[in-house]
């Protein structure tokens, strides 16, 4: 049997299948939500997005086939190549919403921030591999956020909080699938109480304002606007939902943003609690069979791939799906595989070929 054979063999079916239905579903809500748009940027919407698709699956199938054992040997270019994607957008970044310069235009408009997402937890989980025996010690844990705090930091300057956050979370999963000790929780969570004051007072006025928006309504009217809007949507779509491309709220615009930021609220609107039920379900399975690819997986490095692709994809699921509920506040990540935007696409789409490469050469149980 050759190597190939091996791998097509062990390849999980079911996640690409899952994947790729639920990235067609992305591509027919965002119809849904730009149906009627006069803004060139919103009616190239659906077009992009299934460009990005097919890129993705590209670069999805690469990524499978490739052994991911080789980017231990990539690691420090790996870093370095994030690092300097991440100092180009202080040179050549495009402001996008809200004020944060967070992309580039090298020929195709991209955001740094979601390559460095996949390459982070490569480089990452190389070096809680190299130091799993030590993970206990400070030192290592130290060096560890280190390594995850310089690419954060400049996210966080451009500024865009909700992918520090996205950042925080693959560290945490990550350390703590090492072996991190529940002293060592209590002290960052300690650490972290200790330093929000000094985060806050470097947040951009918006994030700040989305945060006391949260917390208290009524201080910012218009800033409420779009959670109302959500809620409304979500509310009015009951069970089964208005059908596909008929809700009022979608089409009546009065919810923003609703290809990326609030795309659930479309899902719940058109579809009903049953649609948004079933959404999540399958990002579960997306979910359930990444964590098992970390279980059955050769060594440390693999299984630490599969945690940090999780990681993210849970975190961003969550993130999404918690505001438009208003249960969150509005941080302005994409819901994996659904939302509009072709770089968040391609990283999530980069992120399941890393676990599927991971999958195809596990070991046998």
């Amino acid at each position: 049997m050759t190597r190939t054979e091996s791998i097509w063999q062990r390849f999980d079916y079911v996640l690409f299948g899952i994947t790729i239905l639920l990235i067609i579903f992305g591509i027919l809500m965002i119809r849904s939500a730009t149906q009627g748009a006069i803004d060139p940027a919103l009616i190239s919407r659906v077009p992009d997005q299934i460009q990005f698709a097919f890129v993705g699956l590209a670069l999805m199938l690469a990524l499978s086939f490739m052994d991911y054992r080789l980017f231990n040997g990539l690691h420090t270019w790996l870093y370095l190549l994030m690092v300097v994607l991440l100092v180009m957008v202080f040179f050549l970044g495009v402001e996008g919403d809200a004020g944060a310069q967070s992309w580039i235009n090298i020929g195709i408009r991209i955001q740094p921030s979601e390559v460095a997402k996949v390459l982070i937890i490569i480089t990452l989980g190389h070096f809680l591999a190299t130091h799993y025996q030590n993970v206990g010690s400070l030192s290592t844990i130290f060096a560890s956020l280190v390594h995850m705090g310089i690419p954060a930091l400049l996210i966080f300057i451009q500024p865009d909080l909700g992918m520090v956050t996205v950042f925080a979370a693959i560290w945490m999963v990550m350390i703590w699938a090492s072996g991190l000790r529940l002293k060592h929780i209590a002290l960052f969570a300690l650490v972290l109480t200790v330093s929000a004051p000094l985060i806050w007072s470097q947040m951009a006025e918006y994030q700040q304002k989305r945060i006391t928006t949260f917390i208290n309504p009524e201080s910012d009217e218009a800033g409420y606007y779009n959670i109302r809007q959500a809620l409304i949507s979500i509310g009015s779509g009951g069970t089964v939902g208005k059908g596909y491309s008929v809700g009022s709220q979608n089409k009546g615009r009065f919810l923003r943003v609703r290809h990326t930021d609030f795309i659930f609220s479309v899902i719940a609107e058109e579809f009903g609690m049953v649609g948004g039920s079933l959404v999540m379900g399958l990002i579960g399975v997306v979910l359930i069979r990444i964590l098992h690819g970390a279980r059955t997986a050769v060594d440390p490095f693999g299984s630490l791939i599969c945690y940090g692709v999780a990681a993210f994809i849970f975190f961003q699921t969550v993130t999404s799906i918690g505001m438009n509920l208003g249960l969150l506040p509005v941080t302005g990540l994409t819901l994996p595989f659904i939302s509009s935007g072709g770089t968040s696409l391609l990283s999530t789409m980069a992120g399941i070929g890393l676990a599927q490469s991971v999958i195809a050469r596990r070991r046998r149980i």
